[in-house]
């Protein structure tokens, strides 16, 4: 004999809880199933541990999805104001870091917790370390099998996240009853990621790791964040490469202005005129990390000499070299450290008001496993709300 429910939602996340307690709230008998031995990973990894949950500022620009429109309507049915208003209902105290980030003061821990007693006043049940094997379409509704048991339910969630942090065991699952269902699956890569170099590059450059320096990064396509840049020991980091990666394509280069905030021109016109006799690598040494301006001289990209050996177009030149250096990236460190995952389940077959498939009733995509990326900043969780919510009002 199959159990019977009204509601079955696979993947205990972010947007799977969200959309289970909306969903049990409405009165629906909600189950939700997943493969981890406890709920919401991401989330408590997340941040530092302390989960940065949205952020002050959200709109569709903040998304990459083949149709820029599709992420309007679940934004705006349930918007970033309308979680920070329950995560406050419960008490949980939260910060505003860089460029309207929220995290949580204490521990993510907080945000799965209040998620899941947003589950218990739906009286959702949750069981864990089940293995989903077969999922077929009945006249109304589906059969499942998890684990030994037979599952019947009217409506099917699949909230089973993306490729990115294999370690916490994701898998491609939901894009594998994407394509059971005839569903397009758009080509999947690593986001917010950090860059890998090539050979010369990485070891020029390895030595400086640990260094951070405030950047603006432009992709070949003009995307542009102004954030700071961390040399690795593998490549490059920090939130502005995390950013630009998801507008990356193999092959590409990317311009980085080293030094978005000081005037070198002046600088160094300053400088020649009352020390003449000052090195170039001294002179930048007081807007750059001196080591990086070593090494720049060491790949003989900049010629240390005293400024008064520098004509005007050659300072010049030292300028334009640093506002618009370009490296070509040898890869990502791919989905291993990727905080997202690009690509996903076609949106173009989805209801943008409700998540439904347009093609299979009562089937239902929502989270990272579709073809929306945020970026770096809160965004993803906030779209695991959003797509949760409404989701939850129509399952």
């Amino acid at each position: 004999m199959s159990e019977k429910f009204d509601v079955v939602i696979i993947g205990a996340g972010a947007a799977g809880l969200m959309c289970a307690a909306e969903a049990g709230k409405r009165g629906r008998k909600v189950l939700v199933l997943d493969h981890a031995k406890k709920p919401g990973r991401k989330i408590l990894i997340s941040g530092g541990g302390r989960c940065n949950f949205t952020n002050y500022d959200v709109s569709a620009n903040n998304y990459l999805c083949r149709n820029p429109h599709f992420v309007k309507s679940a934004l705006s049915q349930y918007t970033n104001w309308d979680f920070i208003s329950m995560v406050s209902k419960y008490g949980i105290e939260f910060e505003e870091r860089d460029h309207g980030q929220l995290f949580c003061i204490d521990s993510a821990k907080q945000i799965v917790t209040m998620l899941l007693d947003e589950c218990q006043i739906g009286k959702v049940q949750l069981r864990y370390q089940q293995d989903v094997h077969q999922i077929e379409k009945l006249e109304q509704g589906f059969r499942l099998s998890a684990n030994t048991s037979a599952i019947e339910c009217e409506s099917l969630v699949v909230a089973t996240g993306g490729l990115s942090m294999p370690k916490l065991g994701a898998t491609p699952f939901g894009y594998k009853v994407a394509e059971q269902f005839a569903l397009p699956v758009i080509a999947t890569s690593a986001g917010l990621v950090p860059f890998t170099l090539h050979k010369q590059d990485k070891e020029d450059f390895a030595e400086l790791s640990g260094i951070a320096i405030p950047t603006e990064i432009t992709a070949q396509d003009g995307t542009v964040f102004k954030e700071a840049l961390l040399f690795t020991h593998r490549g490059l980091s920090g939130p502005s490469v995390l950013q630009i990666s998801s507008f990356w394509k193999a092959g590409q280069q990317v311009t980085i202005n080293l030094v978005p905030e000081a005037d070198v021109d002046q600088l160094l016109a300053v400088s020649r005129e009352k020390h003449p006799n000052q090195s170039l690598k001294n002179t930048l040494a007081k807007v750059l990390p001196k080591r990086l301006v070593e090494v720049m001289i060491e790949r003989k990209e900049l010629v240390d000499k005293p400024l008064k050996q520098f004509n005007e177009k050659q300072l010049q030149q030292v300028t334009q070299y640093l506002e618009n250096w370009k490296i070509a990236p040898n890869g990502t460190e791919g989905y291993r450290t990727a905080e997202v995952t690009l690509g996903g389940v076609d949106t173009d077959h989805l209801s943008s008001k409700t998540m439904e498939c347009k093609q299979v009733q009562g089937l239902f995509f929502i989270g990272e496993v579709m073809d929306v990326t945020g970026w770096l900043g809160g965004y993803n969780f906030q779209w695991c709300w959003s797509s949760g919510f409404v989701a939850g009002q129509h399952v």
